[in-house]
């Protein structure tokens, strides 16, 4: 109904001799888009894209600001409105049209920097920007889900990708507080916790602020209400489960309630240890269907796999422990959070966004960089389960100070 709208309007608009091309109404959306306020606040990756390259992806969950990053960046250019142009590729003037056609008329008329936003709703996109990069002198920057992969292996090489994780506890504190803080590498954590602890400690309480990051501070959407949440979370995993992961992994419709069942099993009340012909039977799939729809939940940031094997294997093969991608999503969509689960999902979370690899541990709860050994828990965690083993690290929650190698928990999120 509403593509019939826009489309009636559209020939309304040729039959009075307005003669408005389809470039010229999007023109006018894009004009509109750049008239926007933006916020503030600038996340890392902004200052980071190197224009220099002509193609340029940003993918990321649904909710963590990715149209906001290319409004920033578009504001940022030393160029005119006419030689940018912003499209949202589910909008319903697109379904009349493609990338590559909007890409031709857009460069015929000077155009320089084309901002595709929510690629993945044109299914051959990638044929596109292959042949926008041969033939046409125009750079591109796109944004999609992180489930999106580019099959055209010489398309992926042309392509810098860049990933906009959920926000970090350090970049929620900063949008709450206007304070500035110092990324963390885990070199600095692990050696050198307490002092850093103090330093934060000068200018915030950080445990105040990491309560409320676990139930609201990892998507930037809470800024504009945080009464709505909630609402809103639900709303971006059920049109990434509904939408996105659909139509990249061509799902059958028939299915996404067996997919939404394999959620609802991780509201557990402890970390969920999964039995793959188990978990298959209570989704009723068989296990082939099953490692197809926890990878597609899991490149979708809905859930989380750790398993026991180290980077470069397949992890997908053996999940030793699943969990939602973060505690977010366990306040939305479970009755009563387990806290263990809510500090672990966190944890492997926010390493893995940092880009260190975490598998399971026989001992404790995690290895980090096939190297560290690490229990996590409340303040009263002992070093019980990981004595006398070299670089074991207990790493805990409700506590602002640690001391050796019991590390507090909330520094892990000034990783990013």
């Amino acid at each position: 109904m509403l593509f019939n709208y826009f489309m009636v309007l559209y020939s309304i608009k040729i039959d009075k001799g307005y003669n408005m091309s389809l470039l010229e109404s999007l023109k006018e959306y894009s004009a509109l888009f750049l008239s926007k306020k933006t916020p503030a606040y600038e996340r890392d990756l902004l200052h980071k894209i190197n224009a220099k390259n002509r193609i340029i992806g940003i993918v990321g969950a649904k909710g963590v600001g990715k149209t906001t990053l290319l409004l920033q960046y578009m504001k940022k250019q030393n160029l005119s409105s006419d030689e940018m142009l912003y499209i949202s590729i589910d909008h319903p003037l697109m379904s009349a049209t493609t990338i590559l056609e909007i890409a031709k008329e857009f460069a015929s008329y000077g155009g320089k920097l084309l901002i595709l936003d929510e690629i993945h709703n044109q299914s051959n996109f990638a044929v596109d920007l292959k042949t926008i990069w041969d033939f046409l002198e125009i750079n591109v920057i796109f944004s999609g889900s992180s489930a999106l992969h580019l099959d055209n292996a010489d398309l992926s090489r042309r392509v810098l990708k860049y990933s906009l994780p959920t926000l970090s506890l350090r970049e929620f504190i900063e949008m709450q507080t206007g304070e500035q803080f110092t990324k963390l590498t885990l070199e600095d954590i692990l050696s050198n916790h307490s002092k850093h602890s103090q330093e934060i400690l000068s200018k915030i309480k950080p445990l105040k602020y990491f309560k409320d990051y676990f139930k609201f501070g990892f998507y930037p959407f809470y800024l504009e209400d945080e009464d709505t949440v909630n609402m809103k979370l639900t709303e971006a995993i059920n049109k990434t489960i509904n939408i996105d992961l659909l139509q990249i992994y061509s799902i059958d419709p028939k299915k996404l309630r067996n997919i939404k069942k394999i959620l609802t099993l991780l509201c557990s009340s402890v970390p969920y240890k999964p039995n793959i012909t188990t978990l298959a039977a209570s989704v009723e799939v068989d296990p082939k269907t099953l490692y197809t729809y926890l990878d597609a939940l899991q490149k979708g940031r809905i859930i989380r796999m750790v398993s026991a094997t180290s980077r470069g294997e397949a992890i997908i093969k053996k999940p030793e422990k699943i969990y939602l991608d973060n505690p977010n999503m366990f306040h939305v969509l479970c009755q009563t959070p387990d806290i263990g689960t809510l500090r672990e999902s966190f944890f492997s979370g926010i390493l893995s966004n940092a880009g260190h690899s975490i598998t399971a541990s026989k001992k404790g709860d995690f290895i980090v960089d096939d190297k560290f050994t690490v229990e996590v828990g409340g303040k009263s965690k002992s070093f019980k389960q990981i004595k006398n083993m070299d670089d074991s690290y207990v790493v805990a929650d409700d506590m602002e100070v640690g001391s050796g190698n019991k590390i507090p928990l909330y520094l892990f999120g000034f990783l990013y």
